[in-house]
């Protein structure tokens, strides 16, 4: 590793109680159901790294905003942070598409290259990774772990330390692709509230290298404007070292053996689909453009930003609404693509790289407009234009293809 192996301090109590810290360079693994505490205890990490004057990349599947008031909870200002450039959020898209590829594996593969594609680009000294589990669906396990420990190893030998989140297993084929990715990571966290509802719980932390002081547990509680909060002189640790746990589903079926009704979690199915929105607000559209532009700057993988404006006097026509147009769009675009609404455009990147991207595009518009004779198709097209941006070397970041397309606008006033 590039840097001096030490143990770290986390902001995590029970682990800077019981190990001292996180060794630097370590890879972690934070496993929890939903609302048990994750991200809290994750802005936790990432406030302790800002105490140490480190910069910290943060992926996540939230907005951005909600993550902002996420971390308000704990009395946390990211933006603050994240305008000082000590924290980078990156928000990551679930990859839903998976379903309609040849080799979803590939294609996932693909999403943990891209990890590292963006750590080299910003250089942190902490990764957290807000949360893994829809990017580890692999029907292979072994090619999950190989692409995994790839991934892991290129950040380690960086002398990152990384803190990866993934969901409570509920079922065999979960609990595999987690342990896939245990055996590969130095410790892990677990959380596991009493109930949905109730806002305590008990964290347990397993050492897989180094850490030779053991395994620990304690009781924690989640607190306004404190977090994750760990007693640890009144638990004592709970779990000493060498004791074995079992993780298992925080909430347990009430369906008896007897039962005509089986619980989901006892039946094999597909894997999970995760809810996905390809629209976003002009912040979180913003980042996602920058990341996009960055990544052509360090891999040259081309990528285009479309802009559909309708026209002011397309409303007054009564032949379509704003809104009609926004929805026919996003009917027209693929779902791995990014929408943004601005004003009366509709703003679009869409990653791959096609010279009949316009045609095809229109073609889409056509079909999917609220009409149904070829008369009003054409009466409505000509209040709908389209512009397309190809990014190249001269566009530094997103505020650049924003003035191009201003610019657009104001020689369409001047004509």
């Amino acid at each position: 590793m590039k840097k001096k192996i030490e143990i770290l301090p986390t902001g995590i109590t029970l682990v800077d109680s019981a190990w001292g810290g996180f060794y630097n360079g370590g890879t972690y693994l934070l496993v929890g159901a939903h609302k048990t505490g994750r991200t809290l205890l994750s802005l936790q990490f990432a406030l302790e790294c800002t105490k140490q004057k480190e910069v910290c990349l943060y992926f996540t599947n939230m907005r951005p905003k909600d993550l902002m008031i996420q971390a308000a909870s704990i009395d946390f200002d990211l933006q603050s942070y994240m305008n000082e450039n000590k924290i980078i959020v990156v928000k990551v898209a679930p990859p839903s598409e998976i379903y309609d590829v040849e080799n979803p594996d590939d294609f996932l593969a693909d999403y943990l290259n891209d990890i590292v594609t963006v750590v080299d680009q910003y250089q942190p000294s902490k990764i957290i990774f807000d949360e893994l589990t829809p990017f580890i669906g692999f029907q292979n396990i072994q090619l999950l772990e190989n692409q995994f420990r790839r991934t892991t190893e290129i950040i380690e030998d960086n002398g990152i330390t990384s803190l990866f989140v993934v969901g409570d297993p509920v079922t065999p084929a979960a609990k595999n692709l987690v342990d896939t990715l245990v055996n590969s990571a130095t410790g892990v966290l677990y959380l596991q509230k009493d109930s949905d509802d109730s806002k305590h719980g008990k964290m347990i932390i397993t050492p897989n290298v180094g850490h030779t002081e053991g395994k620990f547990s304690a009781e924690y509680s989640i607190e306004p404007y404190k977090g994750i909060v760990v007693e640890i002189e009144a638990n004592k640790y709970g779990v000493q070292p060498g004791e074995h746990h079992e993780i298992v589903p925080s909430v347990h079926s009430s369906f008896s053996t007897n039962s005509k009704y089986k619980s989901l979690s006892s039946i094999d199915t597909l894997q999970d689909q995760f809810h996905f929105t390809n629209i976003y607000d002009y912040n979180e559209f913003n980042l996602i453009l920058n990341n996009q532009i960055a990544l052509f700057n360090s891999t040259g993988q081309i990528f285009n930003i479309v802009s559909v404006k309708l026209d002011d006097n397309a409303e007054e026509s009564g032949l379509i609404i704003l809104k009609q147009l926004q929805n026919v769009v996003r009917l027209s675009t693929d779902k791995k693509d990014k929408i943004c609404f601005i004003d009366n455009k509709i703003v679009v990147l869409i990653s791959k790289d096609d010279d009949n991207l316009m045609v095809n595009l229109a073609s889409k518009i056509k079909s999917n407009l609220p009409v149904l004779g070829e008369n009003d198709i054409n009466n409505i097209s000509k209040f709908i234009g389209l512009f397309i941006i190809k990014i190249n070397s001269n566009i530094k970041n997103s505020e650049d293809v924003f003035e191009i397309i201003n610019e657009n606008e104001k020689q369409e006033t001047l004509n």
